[in-house]
């Protein structure tokens, strides 16, 4: 897929400036903690960005001032219902959707699984569900177990270990009349591979099989475009974009409503709500909307469209990151015994990298890290299938990514921990 580029009606050939990284830092108040006399940076947002004041003050004016369930005759409730409808709104235009067709839940993995089993009750004993290599577990447990419960078969598109991209030519080859599902990552958050989505989607779909996109990673990177991908469902959350703990998933409307969802009997049955088990976390949700909003306020003072302003938003920010990757790449490949995992700068990728030390495990370079004032994470992140095909499925990776709020500063601090611990200083 292509980083994410203008709207063609505001490319009138001026500089659309976003907000300077010292404005986007300062809206974070995370970012004053200190590990001795240095400020924390912060590399762990892969795993979940920090929040920035807006979206804490939202969840909190929601709590304090307009707290209820929803569908009521009351002024809370009713006043619940119309937050709700606007984050549905707001969620919508970060995904290129319409409002009727984004419903929100725990977090992707719960609303995957809800999905899927519901997918999973039209399957046949024999038929065909294609997951990959390269994904997150989120995508693959959920579809595990759909093939031992309905005898259905998982077929898998390997992952090519030269390029850390999927192996050319083979989904053709796996796909088949017996495909009923397709399940594809549209970013690795292990190795920052962005992958050619809406072409597998259309191949997939010209099979006439259901396709369901992980694009956790992808969103906080890059401009989701339900539309271009084509899927029939899209999942994201909401805490990999500076937002709370919850889960967002577009459904295609057809699709949805073809779904035999599981439900209690007096809960919504209408889309998009019938996506929704429970009573859902509104403060989350409001939170959600915020964390949206936020994103776009980054466009300056363009005065279009929200959904115009997360575009300028998003190719501004994708721009800083290339070049934050960049230096994050060049600097600890060129110190001994780094390996680094991954595409390239400059192919198709988000600015996240997974690399391991010679001679110290991923825990240990983290524990070194951190009292520097650089948060890494370390382990598989959930795409155990990565770290097996790489062989190091017990011990792991470091992983550093770059967020909004990442300063050239911080990726040099990094860099050069990384080198004082090898050169045991």
């Amino acid at each position: 897929m292509s980083a994410p580029s203008v709207p063609s009606h505001l490319s009138d050939g001026s500089a659309h400036v976003i907000a300077s990284l010292d404005a986007i830092r300062a809206q974070f108040p995370a970012l004053d903690r200190r590990e001795g006399d240095q400020l924390v940076a912060y590399f762990d947002g892969p795993g979940g960005t920090q929040v920035p004041r807006s979206v804490a003050d939202a969840m909190t004016h929601y709590l304090l001032h307009h707290n209820a369930n929803t569908h009521w005759a009351y002024p809370t409730s009713v006043e619940t219902d119309a937050l709700l409808m606007q984050a549905r709104e707001t969620l919508a235009d970060f995904l290129g959707a319409s409002a009727g067709e984004i419903a929100f839940g725990a977090n992707m993995t719960t609303l995957l699984f809800h999905v899927s089993r519901a997918i999973g009750r039209a399957l046949q004993p024999g038929d065909e569900i294609i997951v990959t290599e390269l994904d997150h577990h989120a995508n693959i447990a959920p579809w595990q177990a759909l093939a031992r419960e309905r005898g259905a078969v998982l077929r898998w598109l390997p992952l090519d270990l030269d390029s850390f991209r999927h192996e050319a030519g083979a989904f053709e080859r796996l796909l088949s009349e017996r495909t009923k599902v397709v399940a594809l990552g549209a970013a690795s958050n292990i190795l920052g591979t962005v992958s050619d989505v809406p072409r597998l989607v259309q191949l997939a779909r010209a099979a006439g099989a259901i396709t369901v996109v992980d694009a956790v990673h992808y969103a906080p990177h890059n401009l989701v475009d339900v539309q271009a991908l084509g899927a029939d469902f899209v999942l994201c959350s909401a805490y990999k974009f500076y937002g709370p703990h919850v889960g967002v998933v577009y459904g295609r409307a057809g699709a949805t409503a073809a779904l035999d969802l599981p439900r209690l009997e007096p809960a919504p049955d209408w889309v998009p709500e019938c996506l929704e088990t429970g009573t859902q976390n509104h403060e989350g949700i409001v939170g959600a909307a915020a964390a949206v909003e936020f994103l776009a306020g980054i466009a300056g003072d363009v005065t279009t469209s929200r959904r115009d302003r997360l575009a300028v938003a998003m190719h501004g920010l994708h721009e800083r990151g290339e070049q934050l990757f960049a230096q994050l790449w060049d600097g600890l490949a060129a110190i001994d015994g780094v390996t680094l995992y991954g595409p390239r700068p400059g192919t198709p990728r988000t600015p996240t990298l997974s690399f391991r030390v010679r001679g110290h495990d991923a825990e240990s370079v983290a524990r070194f890290l951190a009292p520097r004032g650089v948060y890494v994470s370390h382990g598989d992140f959930y795409a155990t299938t990565v770290a097996r095909r790489l062989g190091y499925e017990q011990e792991g990776f470091v992983r550093a990514g770059c967020a909004c709020y990442t300063s050239g500063t911080e990726v040099a601090r990094l860099v050069d921990g990384v080198r004082t611990l090898v050169q045991g200083r």
